[in-house]
């Protein structure tokens, strides 16, 4: 969310999605439409910002998190491609082959309605082509760890009165936690439409070794007058996969073209996203003429070792759930003391488990970069994380800790587009760093802070946060060598 407010984006997000007011809570019942056993409380989209309470209204930004599907995401990003000058959208086009050298890249493809050929010639190509991607098997690149950490058989279906048979509030996300069943619903258009995903079991290998519409109705609690419409069958394998390369050349791969891993409250979404951040502001340096031949390397070695981290947390994460489902006791639904004793355990268990895996702080802001040839380190060990926990720090290679400024405005958004030095001290001179930037042509921004308002993390008087908002170099004093640290924070080497 913080990268759609930087492109304006951020408010017609929230303004998508589930409707304002329906709740974003992750709840756990015996069946859709049977008991509760906890809820993880999560504001709606209308309560967003002003919310208190609860585990995820602490979030450090100003821009906190949005359950928002791809049916709505993927539009408010196609208009605003569509509208940004520079940028042409080939719809029913398929590129089949390309080919580069040391200047360009070549992309052969086909009009898919005139079945007219075409060729594209371009600086580079970056392959956001999913799972199945077409560019990752053109480059060489190969996928490697856990093949299947499960199967689900997923059904997008239809039913308008099914938010009514609910005993609870409506959530985001429901679990149906029981001994015959297991499976998760999702809320799509908090109205009529829904995901439901059935767990497979291990003695189950294929998609239809449950029968569809018995499994549906176990999940839901529901007997069979129950009428639903399915729209589509959106079976999947849940993998732990990361490429062995994200770049041959000129031709990069981007989001599920380089990872895929079980998925887990948006996790390959926003990994997908950050990966472009990652990538495109390198791409920008180098095609302006400052940014060197390194920072075209500095893409993998910065994302891959961070998608391998996250495939980790997730695939864990959906083996522990795997084997809370597993070990679910008959007596869960049982109107007896055992049976509301069982209730009681397993509702804290899984509330437990999966507020850290909903309220994920740590994995947006407590991850850094360890290895990159573009980050002055200083011999400062980075701060650990967990899914939900991190420590805001400036050690080289972490994220810029976000600070509120006077009127309560975010750091975020007064930082340059480009480098931004963040002075603590305002007597410090920095002229002699502004000087070696511009000799460089690299783009810099000073910006002053207080040091009553930048908190414990800002431990030295000058930080230089890149243009994805990552810690590039501090110090207390310009270094001697300063042309030696410009050139290596945009990727060129004297």
């Amino acid at each position: 969310m913080e990268i759609w407010r930087r492109l304006g984006l951020s408010q017609v997000m929230r303004n998508t999605g589930l409707p304002e007011d329906y709740p974003n809570d992750v709840a756990y019942r015996t069946r859709f439409v049977g008991d509760e056993i906890s809820r993880i409380p999560i504001p709606c989209r209308r309560d967003r910002y002003t919310a208190t309470g609860g585990p995820d209204t602490w979030w450090p930004t100003p821009e906190p998190p949005h359950r928002i599907n791809q049916l709505f995401l993927e539009p408010v990003l196609f208009e605003f491609a569509a509208a940004t000058p520079g940028i042409t959208i080939l719809n029913r086009t398929m590129v089949d082959t390309f080919h580069q050298d040391s200047e360009a890249v070549v992309c052969e493809g086909v009009n898919l309605d005139s079945n007219e050929r075409l060729s594209i010639r371009s600086d580079f190509l970056i392959g956001c082509d999913g799972g199945k991607s077409a560019v990752r098997k053109w480059i060489g690149a190969k996928l490697s760890g856990t093949d299947v950490v499960g199967r689900v058989q997923s059904t997008f279906f239809r039913a308008p009165s099914l938010i009514h048979e609910q005993k609870h509030p409506p959530a985001w996300a429901t679990f149906s936690i029981n001994a015959s069943r297991s499976g998760n619903v999702y809320a799509i258009d908090g109205k009529e439409t829904w995901l439901l995903h059935n767990y497979l079991r291990p003695d189950e290998p294929e998609f239809e070794s449950v029968d569809r519409d018995w499994a549906i109705r176990e999940i839901l609690g529901v007997g069979p007058d129950f009428k639903y419409e399915v729209i589509s069958k959106e079976d999947w394998v849940g993998r732990r996969l990361v490429a062995d390369k994200f770049r041959e050349g000129r031709a990069f791969i981007c989001g599920d073209a380089a990872h895929l891993w079980f998925p887990m409250a948006g996790y390959g979404m926003n990994a997908g996203i950050a990966d472009a951040m990652n990538l495109s502001w390198q791409l920008s340096a180098y095609l302006s003429g400052w940014g060197g031949e390194r920072l075209l390397d500095g893409y993998q070695i910065e994302r891959q070792p961070i998608t391998l981290q996250v495939s980790n947390f997730a695939m864990n994460h959906a083996y522990a759930l795997q084997a809370k489902r597993e070990k679910v006791p008959e007596n869960i639904e049982y109107d007896t003391p055992e049976g509301a004793a069982s209730r009681e355990r397993i509702g804290r268990e899984l509330y437990d488990l999966n507020v850290k895996q909903y309220c994920c702080g740590g994995l947006n802001f407590g991850y850094f970069y360890d290895q990159s040839p573009m980050i002055a380190y200083d011999g400062t060990t980075h701060p650990t994380y967990s899914m939900d926990q991190f420590t805001s720090s400036t050690v080289p290679g972490c994220r810029t800790p976000h600070v509120w400024l006077e009127n309560k405005q975010s750091l975020y958004d007064h930082l340059g587009h480009w480098f931004t030095l963040l002075r603590l001290d305002p007597s410090l001179d920095t002229s002699e760093f502004e000087l070696a930037a511009q000799q460089r042509g690299l783009p810099l921004k000073v910006l002053d802070i207080c040091p009553h308002l930048a908190g414990d993390a800002y431990v030295h008087k000058l930080v230089l946060s890149r243009p994805d908002q990552h810690v590039a170099w501090r110090g207390n004093s310009i270094p001697q060598n300063i042309l030696n640290l410009v050139d290596q924070i945009r990727g060129c080497f004297q």
